[in-house]
């Protein structure tokens, strides 16, 4: 175990992250997956995972058998520079593995080491129980902070006891089913942006903190500065907040003060501890040192921060924002992976995120081997690359089939994921109704 110590909490946490992806994914990893530079492509190979931004590559997918050298010749002046290729299907390889290839999130985040990063308690009640309690409680949450984010705008006192009576219901709700609050937070209207953000990243941190092995009170206290940390945004223009398009460079300036602002209303209210000053203080430097206010690096960002910093991104990129509509969970957990890699993340506390979610997060669009396509609808605490998954759409006929569960964890299940699919190119409208079903669906986004 690896102790790691943040004087502001004053307690301390330990975890170890080694090399598993033996016992998480198989030996199929290394064997069939390899990194190359775009430069090494050749026509027979087939591609499985560009390393970059989806606007970045001319595809709208990535997994096919490079034929035409058209698209060889575009691939390289797209500016990508490395992919992954997966020999087992490459016309010009000579690997002969059994197994389906895994997706570059699967390559990126199977070296979590499980007994390591253990949930601090087993789950207790049933997923779809869950839901529909945590559909209530996401309506008072929203209440609750829009209550608060408008009170702070007006310059008028903090309500301390609303926010920690948020704070207490969410960690109630992560400890007894911890995927519930997680999935349905990421469903926001446009205008409930600013609100449910700071909801979303509260249970985001308190399913991470849970999932680094900290007790009840030390996660409701990562929660209490998740539901915090933007609170300097309500010192921001609302035009400037809600603009539907590029800041300017003077617009984002002002915006990167959102830190400090809130860090001061914090301070002067009493409402936040030190934990959460230095969530909102610092959710935004970067272990490569290219973060703000500060510009601090790598150790010398406390863990919380760097906890804040995942939580908030991958909110950010999930939800529908009145200019964008939100990433696929799923390909939000790769895209990030990538980011991790190019030092905006702490790589641990990353794998040990996204091992919160699993590798395809519920609400995520995938393909089967059976040529289906499916949603995810829960995780399997067991094993990170069989959730339950609720298939409704047959590729080879183009149709929808009636919807079915299946539990990739259960021996009988013959069929498995293969691939993550983007609902850019499918743009199927019932996903989230797939896998939260109508009535909780219609309670969270019923306007309040």
């Amino acid at each position: 175990m690896v102790p790691c110590r943040f004087t502001a909490l004053k307690f301390s946490l330990g975890w170890s992250i080694t090399p598993l992806a033996r016992r998480v994914a198989g030996d199929q990893v290394g064997s069939m997956l390899k990194k190359i530079t775009v430069e090494e492509l050749t026509l027979g190979m087939h591609l499985h995972e560009l390393c970059g931004g989806w606007l970045d590559h001319p595809f709208w997918k990535t997994q096919f058998v490079l034929t035409d050298p058209a698209d060889l010749s575009k691939l390289r002046d797209s500016g990508i520079t490395h992919c992954w290729i997966d020999l087992a299907k490459s016309r010009n390889g000579d690997a002969a593995a059994a197994e389906p290839s895994l997706s570059l999130a699967v390559a990126e985040v199977a070296s979590v080491d499980e007994s390591a990063a253990a949930p601090a308690a087993a789950r207790e009640t049933p997923f779809d129980e869950e839901l529909r309690h945590a559909a209530t409680l996401f309506r008072q949450s929203r209440a609750a902070v829009r209550s608060l984010l408008n009170e702070a705008r007006m310059g008028r006192a903090l309500d301390t006891s609303q926010c920690l009576r948020v704070v207490d219901d969410i960690t109630a709700s992560v400890w007894r089913n911890p995927g519930a609050m997680v999935s349905l937070a990421r469903l926001k209207t446009h205008d409930d942006y600013s609100y449910m953000h700071s909801v979303a990243v509260c249970a985001l941190m308190v399913a991470l903190a849970r999932q680094l092995g900290q007790d009840e009170a030390q996660a409701r206290a990562a929660g209490l500065a998740g539901l915090l940390h933007d609170i300097g945004k309500s010192c921001m223009p609302l035009g400037v907040l809600n603009k539907p398009g590029r800041l300017s460079s003077e617009e984002y300036s002002l915006i990167q003060t959102h830190p400090a602002r809130g860090h001061e209303l914090l301070s002067k209210s009493g409402l936040g501890d030190d934990l959460a000053l230095d969530v909102c203080l610092h959710h935004h430097e970067r272990p490569d040192g290219r973060g703000y206010p500060n510009r601090l690096a790598d150790a010398q960002i406390s863990l919380v921060a760097k906890m804040g910093a995942v939580c908030d991104v991958y909110d950010a990129i999930t939800s529908n924002r009145p200019y964008k509509s939100g990433w696929d969970p799923a390909e939000s957990i790769a895209q990030m992976a990538d980011w991790s890699k190019n030092g905006q993340f702490d790589p641990a506390v990353f794998q040990t995120f996204a091992k919160s979610l699993g590798i395809y997060p519920v609400g995520s669009l995938v393909r089967m081997q059976s040529g289906r396509l499916g949603v995810v609808t829960e995780q399997n605490p067991q094993t990170l690359l069989k959730p339950k998954v609720k298939v409704f759409f047959s590729t080879s006929s183009q149709l929808h089939i009636p919807p079915e569960v299946l539990d990739l964890a259960h021996m009988g299940c013959s069929d498995r994921i293969i691939g993550r699919e983007s609902n850019r190119h499918w743009k199927f409208k019932q996903l989230d109704e797939l896998w939260a079903g109508p009535e909780v669906l219609q309670k969270v986004m019923r306007p309040a």
